[in-house]
């Protein structure tokens, strides 16, 4: 087929040009000076962009957003803590199991596919003893966005320690860091930002970096007081991912020079976009409160793993499937990446050529 290949996942997606060059060029040498000086620019600009607080500070660890979640949880939970999870879905499931893995004292807070959090919900644990708090800020296997100012206000009055995943969030819905009281906030390479797999991001508040340097974490690689110490140099302990940390620096200055609000409104308008063209169509969004990265749908008397497969193999379009209990219902579709207008009038036309052969 002629056409280029579409990717609307949300993970990894379409890359702009000027980034995917910059991976094709032979990797430098790192312990210089000069990567020092991107490495403090990569600090300083995330968190500019995550609105977090000048004396925080940015851990850049080599490792999926998983990594980045148990990294994280490792070192700012013991066995004397007790902590809230929200779990709505795959990536709240991952929280829990990661407290699970670590002996970590939890409470889970169950909501069905698509269901919103609501305050509620929450103060049925307010004063309870807890000291910490889990979310996906968006759950990214149901497409549900939370309300983080509810989250906020509760986590602030029980005095929670706040930890937040927005690998899907960021640079598609509004992150306030420092506002909105987060103490680790998780990002990822292969989202928004458009860069290859393979990095994590945690943004710090000061609180956080106080807490880390009093946890004793009994690992060697995911130990966050060396990549503190040796940020300080601008510098990793290990080797990191050299090439997506260069990468890094140019999406991250171009995101600063066209303004995080606008980065957001495109994303904001091809998520609209899109709803608007299947209204014809007959799916229903998951969630009331999506987040603009990604549309899930619940189709109406279609396999979703059949509209994927005709999709990929006819139409060279990629959308995300969905496992378990909603592999057969639900499928999503993203909106974050190098994506137009025009590619989703392809995905709408094949949609509609997927389910003419249907009938």
């Amino acid at each position: 087929m002629d056409k280029k290949r579409l990717n609307f996942s949300v993970g990894p997606v379409m890359m702009q040009k000027e980034i995917c060059s910059i991976g094709g060029q032979q990797i430098p040498y790192f312990r210089t000076a000069e990567f020092s000086g991107l490495m403090n620019e990569n600090e300083a600009l995330l968190k500019q962009l995550t609105k977090a607080e000048d004396a925080g500070r940015v851990v850049f660890l080599t490792g999926s957003g998983t990594a980045g979640m148990e990294a994280a949880v490792m070192n700012a939970f013991t066995q004397d803590d007790k902590v809230l999870v929200i779990n709505g879905g795959s990536f709240g499931s991952r929280f829990q199991h990661i407290c699970e893995v670590h002996g970590i004292s939890y409470e889970p807070i169950y909501l069905k596919p698509g269901e919103s959090l609501t305050e509620t919900e929450l103060l049925k644990f307010d004063g309870k003893g807890f000291t910490g708090l889990l979310i996906n800020m968006h759950e990214t296997s149901t497409g549900v966005l939370y309300d983080m100012e509810m989250v906020s206000r509760f986590c602030k009055k029980n005095n929670l320690f706040l930890i937040v995943d927005a690998i899907s969030s960021f640079m598609a819905d509004e992150v306030l860091m420092e506002a909105w009281g987060i103490d680790i906030l998780i990002l990822a390479s292969q989202k928004a930002l458009a860069l290859p797999p393979g990095m994590s991001f945690l943004v710090l508040s000061k609180a956080a970096v106080k807490r880390v340097q009093d946890v004793d974490v009994q690992s060697i690689y995911f130990n966050l007081k060396d990549y503190l110490k040796d940020g300080e140099r601008g510098q990793t302990p290990y080797t990191p991912a050299v090439s997506i940390l260069i990468q890094l620096n140019a999406r991250l200055q171009m995101a600063a020079e066209k303004g995080i609000d606008k980065e957001i409104e495109r994303v904001r308008h091809l998520a609209q976009y899109f709803r608007k063209g299947i209204s014809g169509l007959p799916f229903e969004l998951l969630s009331s409160s999506p987040s603009n990265a990604v549309t899930a749908l619940v189709l109406r008397n279609i396999n979703a793993q059949y509209v994927f497969e005709k999709l990929d193999k006819k139409h060279e379009i990629w959308i995300c499937p969905n496992g378990g209990d909603l592999k057969e219902k639900v499928f999503r579709v993203g909106h974050i990446g190098n994506l137009k207008e025009e590619d989703y009038d392809r995905l709408i036309k094949a949609l509609w050529d997927v389910l003419e052969e249907v009938k």
